[in-house]
């Protein structure tokens, strides 16, 4: 048998291996995701015999998320800060920076990742619409957001971008553009940087599992401040923690139950359940 005759059978063969493989872990998917939404229309039922109405399509789990460590970014504090005023000088006073303009206003920034823009009038208006000039805003300060929400008066409103990351938002990283007689006057709120995945760190429990430890809540008598009849949506978020002085943090996975009597967190770890505005 020649060489190349030889060298024809063994790509053969590896290609065949491969494609055995390929079709082994597309399986193991399959199976995965089929047990996965059985598991969520049984806990449903479950739920709906304990008086608690929910749709198993109103459940958008997603339980890859991994929690993410997050550290203070001077480059990212400049260019949030450059991008709403323009060419600024920088004062440091221990953990806090500030980006001075004098002509278009000042940003301080502390080290949890909170910050404040204060912008003098007419330097940016509301021309165009305020969402858009916040969407504006947002890309060339380089924060992500998955949510964007407007409220107020024309002329008098306030835009609320959610801070996200790749696309999953995070609950209590929320920044407010605050609008007046047709100008912006204030950004504040709270964003993060430098995420790196946590070592050794493990997936998120099922989504059966926080369902179920919230109908315990729900009939639970010591719990008065957990109450429902109707779930909503059901979706995975993250949530801001700062663990050092120096702006070091994490943003851990959580649950997020929105219901006809509020929106609740569910944390993954501890178990523990809060109401949220």
């Amino acid at each position: 048998m020649s060489v190349s005759r030889i060298k024809t059978l063994v790509v053969a063969a590896l290609v065949l291996v491969n494609v055995f493989f390929l079709v082994l872990i597309i399986s193991d998917t399959v199976a995965d995701a089929r047990s996965e939404r059985q598991a969520t229309q049984d806990v449903c039922s479950v739920l709906q015999a304990g008086g608690i109405i929910i749709d198993p399509d109103d459940v958008r789990a997603d339980n890859s998320l991994r929690p993410m460590k997050t550290a203070r970014g001077n480059e990212a504090e400049a260019t949030i800060a450059q991008a709403v005023l323009g060419s600024t000088e920088t004062t440091v006073r221990g953990v806090i920076y500030e980006y001075e303009n004098a002509r278009n206003g000042i940003a301080v920034f502390y080290s949890g990742g909170d910050f404040e823009i204060y912008i003098n009038p007419g330097v940016i208006t509301s021309s165009g619409g305020t969402v858009r000039v916040v969407q504006r805003l947002l890309r060339d300060m380089n924060i992500s957001t998955s949510e964007i929400v407007s409220a107020g008066e024309p002329g008098s409103e306030v835009v609320t971008a959610l801070s996200a990351y790749k696309g999953v938002g995070i609950l209590n990283c929320a920044i407010e553009f605050v609008f007046s007689d047709g100008s912006l006057e204030t950004i504040k709120g709270r964003y993060v940087t430098g995420l790196e995945p946590v070592d050794d760190s493990t997936g998120m429990s099922r989504v059966s599992t926080a369902l179920l430890g919230f109908l315990a809540a729900v009939r639970s008598e010591e719990r008065e401040d957990v109450v429902c009849t109707r779930i909503l949506n059901v979706e995975t978020c993250y949530r801001h923690h700062v663990v050092g002085s120096f702006g070091e943090g994490v943003i851990m996975p959580v649950w997020l139950i929105t219901t006809d009597s509020g929106r609740y967190v569910i944390d993954d770890i501890s178990g523990d359940i809060q109401l949220v505005q």
